[in-house]
Parts: C-alpha cells; sequence; structure tokens
C-alpha cells in the first residue's frame, strides 16, 4: 500500500489543474446529451462496465490489504529478534553473523560509493560507544537520520530524547490504517513508554479503489518538568515608563522538534476556518509521507538505514527550503523587541494572543 490514493498534489501546475477541475466539477459541455441517442446508449452502456470494473478494482485493493496483513505477521518474529538485539537482550548465532558478514563483504565489493573517512568514523563512533555496549547503542536514531524526509524533523535536541527509543512497530486497524509504535526505555524527557500515531483511512474507497488518506491521531506526550522539547522558554527585560523598574518577563513558545509528529494537523471542524491556513494541504500531505515512509521503509529495512545501504536505492530530489509558514504556526504574529511598555495589561494581552499550541517550524 505505498501508493494511498492520498488526495493531495503540491506542485504548482498539478495544483493549479486541480483547481481548475475542481471549478468544473458538476458541470457539463453538452457534449454527452446532444449525442444521437444510439450513441448514448452505447456510453451508458460502457459507465456500468466501468462500474464493474470499478467493483473489481475495489476487491483487488482489499486482497492486497489482506495480502499485506498476512506478511506482517510472517516479518513479525523477525522484528522480535531484531528488537531483542538491538535492546542487547539476544546475540546473533555465529551462523547468522557468517551470513551477514559474507554479505556485506558482497555489498562492498559491488559499491561504487568511494571509501569512507575509517579515521572520522572511528573518532564519533568511540564518542558514542565507550567501554563494553549492550546491544546496538541509537540504532533507530542512526537509521532515522538516513532517512530524509525523518532526518529534516530532528533537532539537537531531539537527538538526546531520541538516544532512548529502543523499537518502531507497524500494525494495521481493523478497519482501514495503519497503526506506528515508537518504544522509549526510561528516559529523563517523558514518563510515556510507548508513542503511538494512528493513521486512519476514509471507509469508502476512492476513485480505481485506492484507500483514501482520512486523519492521523498521536499520543499526547507526558513530559517531565522542564523537559517539553515543543516549547522553550524565551526571556527578556521590560522595562516600566511609569515607574521606571525592570523585570523578566518569561514566554513560551512553539519549537521545531521531532516530536510534533505526534500533533498531528487536522482539518478544522469549520470550512471556513481552513482559509487561515493556506499551507494546510502541504502540512496534512508531509504528515501522511513521514508516516508511510516509516511503515514502507525504515520498518521493513531498519538495519539498511543504520548502515547507510538503504540510500544507494533513494532517490534524492533537490530539497528547496520550504516558504515562511509552511509549518503550524507561522503566521504574522512577531515577537515584541520593545523593552517599554506603557501598560502591563498590554503585554499580558500580547501574550494571550500567542498560541504556543501552533510551533513556528522550518525543515532543516
Amino acid at each position: 500500500m505505498a501508493d494511498s490514493g492520498i488526495p493531495f498534489i503540491n506542485t504548482p501546475l498539478a495544483s493549479l489543474l486541480q483547481g481548475k477541475l475542481t471549478s468544473l466539477l458538476g458541470k457539463t459541455s453538452g457534449y454527452i446529451e446532444n449525442l444521437p441517442e444510439d450513441v448514448k446508449r452505447r456510453v451508458h452502456g460502457l459507465k456500468h462496465h466501468q462500474s464493474e470494473h470499478a467493483k473489481l478494482e475495489a476487491r483487488f485493493q482489499e486482497e492486497i490489504l489482506t495480502l499485506e496483513k498476512k506478511y506482517l505477521e510472517l516479518y513479525k518474529p523477525l522484528y522480535e529478534k531484531r528488537a531483542k538485539i538491538v535492546r542487547g537482550e539476544l546475540e546473533p548465532t555465529d551462523e547468522e553473523v557468517k551470513v551477514g558478514e559474507t554479505l556485506d563483504e558482497e555489498e562492498t565489493s559491488h559499491s561504487e560509493i568511494g571509501k569512507p573517512d575509517v579515521v572520522a568514523e572511528k573518532e564519533r563512533i568511540t564518542e558514542i560507544m565507550s567501554g563494553p555496549q549492550k546491544g546496538i547503542p541509537e540504532f533507530w536514531l542512526t537509521s532515522m537520520k538516513n532517512l530524509i524526509t525523518i532526518a529534516e524533523m530532528i533537532t539537537e535536541r531531539d537527538e538526546e530524547a531520541l538516544k532512548y527509543l529502543i523499537d518502531i512497530r507497524m500494525s494495521y486497524l481493523e478497519k482501514p490504517g495503519f497503526r506506528l509504535e515508537f518504544e522509549f526505555e526510561e528516559n529523563p524527557f517523558f514518563t510515556n513508554k510507548i508513542l503511538v500515531k494512528t493513521y486512519y483511512y476514509q471507509e469508502e474507497p476512492g476513485y480505481g479503489g485506492d484507500f483514501v488518506y482520512d486523519y492521523a491521531k498521536g499520543t499526547e506526550i507526558e513530559w517531565k518538568d522542564g523537559k517539553d522539547l515543543t516549547v522553550t522558554i524565551e526571556t527578556r527585560k521590560q522595562k516600566h515608563k511609569g515607574t521606571n523598574k525592570t523585570r523578566v518577563v518569561k514566554t513560551t513558545v512553539p519549537a521545531e522538534t521531532f516530536f510534533q509528529f505526534f500533533n498531528p494537523p487536522a482539518v478544522p471542524e469549520n470550512d471556513e476556518n481552513e482559509d487561515d491556513d493556506e499551507h494546510l494541504d502541504e502540512r496534512l500531505e508531509l504528515d501522511y509521507q513521514i508516516g508511510e515512509d516509516i511503515k514502507e521503509k525504515l520498518i521493513p529495512r531498519a538495519i539498511d538505514w543504520y548502515t547507510g545501504k538503504a540510500l544507494k536505492y533513494e532517490e534524492i530530489e533537490e530539497v528547496e527550503d520550504f516558504e515562511e509558514g509552511f509549518f503550524v504556526g507561522d503566521d504574522d504574529e512577531d515577537d515584541d523587541d520593545d523593552d517599554d511598555d506603557d501598560d502591563d495589561d498590554e503585554e499580558d494581552q500580547d501574550a494571550a494572543n500567542r498560541n504556543p499550541d501552533q510551533p513556528e517550524c522550518k525543515q532543516q
């Protein structure tokens, strides 16, 4: 189900065409109505055949989903062994190691990539792994940083928390959709042991029988005191004109972080509010694409992302910086840099106008 049928288009030309086609929905050119009756009859007959084709397409997608569910169950024992090795609960057998070494030699001999900077890599690894190690430290963090759609979301602050990530799992829902589970060790950032992101498809299939993405929900993260990575505290001095006294004002502002992934964008219940966020469709599409990449790329081939092998098969497109306002909360409200306020009530009102639930965030 790599192709989900998600109805989002992000190229300027495609968006223009989509707008044009949307304006034509429900309209008719009069061509069909003015056909000769015998030709019109045949057209109606073909519509019947098309409807039968659509039924078969829907069955096709359902059977693909059934097959994916079947093979996920077959994959699970392999994923469970992987998780135990990563956590240090299981050691691979000599035979497994021998096969892995052979595969590694074959891949190296056929690789067209230049030799790595062994000295630099050794220094970096020494910083991470000094002394005896349990399992494979930072396995999932390293894997995620090699997958571009995810790497662009991870900040230096996030890395400290993601070092405690010990497994990522996927499961299908009873109704169309899938669930991603991120399991963490005990850590100084939040109390949740598992963070969940769930993607739901529409009940009715789309054109061509594909499942169509509907919405997503994420776990509410229970941050420990002072460890919330989704916000930062800005401190500034403020001087009152009337009393000439200076005080320190602290303001909570949204922060760039991978953990906003668990607070996905949503379509407003009131359609009128959708116009207030011109980048909503792009953010919805990006959020879904990240979930698909985790499901279809990261989880099945985690070791290849960890070693970097998967990068050889990844189509890297030129990525331009997203324009201002691509993510939630990027608006015209700038921080007030004036140190002098005539009235404390005005400052309190300015702070109230901020929306800390909508972070200003750019792709790195």
